[in-house]
């Protein structure tokens, strides 16, 4: 059986975003436009970032469900949402609602009951929650396309992709090329990166803030239940109370996107 190193997977799923984002460019006759992105050189260099900070949560994903630790990468993805609330008062100095803040504390409260249980710091969940809100913080100032920001940020990780991946060539310690299927899967994983990627951005234009807000807090959960009911991953007694302060922190958080959002729709 072939089992491909989370590298080697994360390499493999740059590289194969590119090819398709370049693509799609084509198709939609946005080359042009992308192409001249290069001439700007702020721009460039804050997308040198949000591609580090996507390759570095690929990166800990990949490689948290190749050990078999899904469940603390869900956690990253469900603290998430209040980290960003949180970079949100740091960085852009907004001010936080009384609900907002109850949400913030309970995540807090959260986080130091799961570092207890672990023993240490559960830092794939942190290292995924940081890197995904900087790079959304990053993404909301450069406010480009998904597709035109993805297409240079893949671009960007070209170089050191394609280095490693010849350097296991030539090792002898790639799996892609060993069996056609295999080989496939790799390759799908950069169509499984832009799809859901584009439909997505696709979606935040159509549908109000509080249900695509809300919608995100999906995906985390289909991780929890994948790591605990498939992959058997133990629940102690601490790890469920931790879980529990970040899941009522959300429902703040959710409750509070929901009647901000009734009410900026009854003031327009």
């Amino acid at each position: 059986m072939h089992k491909a190193s989370a590298f080697e997977i994360l390499a493999h799923r740059g590289v194969w975003s590119l090819i398709l984002c370049v693509i799609l460019l084509a198709i939609l006759k946005q080359l042009k436009g992308t192409i001249a992105i290069f001439r700007q050189p702020r721009t460039m260099a804050m997308l040198a970032l949000t591609s580090l900070m996507l390759t570095i949560n690929w990166g800990v994903y990949i490689w948290s469900v190749s050990v078999n630790r899904i469940v603390e990468a869900s956690l990253g993805y469900y603290i998430t949402p209040l980290v960003s609330v949180t970079f949100g008062v740091l960085v852009l100095r907004e001010r936080l609602r009384k609900m907002q803040w109850v949400a913030v504390l309970l995540c807090a409260a959260g986080v130091i009951t799961l570092t207890i249980q672990y023993g240490a710091l559960p830092w794939i969940a942190l290292a995924l929650a940081i890197s995904w809100s900087s790079y959304s913080l990053l993404k909301k100032a450069l406010q480009l396309g998904a597709l035109e920001g993805l297409s240079i940020e893949t671009l960007i990780a070209l170089i050191p992709n394609l280095f490693y991946l010849t350097m296991i060539e030539t090792q002898h310690r790639a799996q892609f090329g060993l069996s056609l299927g295999f080989s496939l899967l790799l390759v799908c994983a950069g169509v499984a990166t832009v799809v859901p990627l584009l439909l997505f951005n696709g979606a935040t234009t159509r549908l109000p803030l509080t249900i695509t807000g809300l919608l995100q807090y999906i995906t985390p959960t289909i991780m929890f239940l994948v790591g605990t009911l498939i992959n058997h991953e133990a629940m102690p007694v601490g790890r469920v109370i931790g879980f529990g302060f970040i899941w009522v922190a959300l429902i703040f958080l959710g409750t509070d996107l929901v009647r901000s959002n009734r009410t900026t729709a009854s003031a327009l």
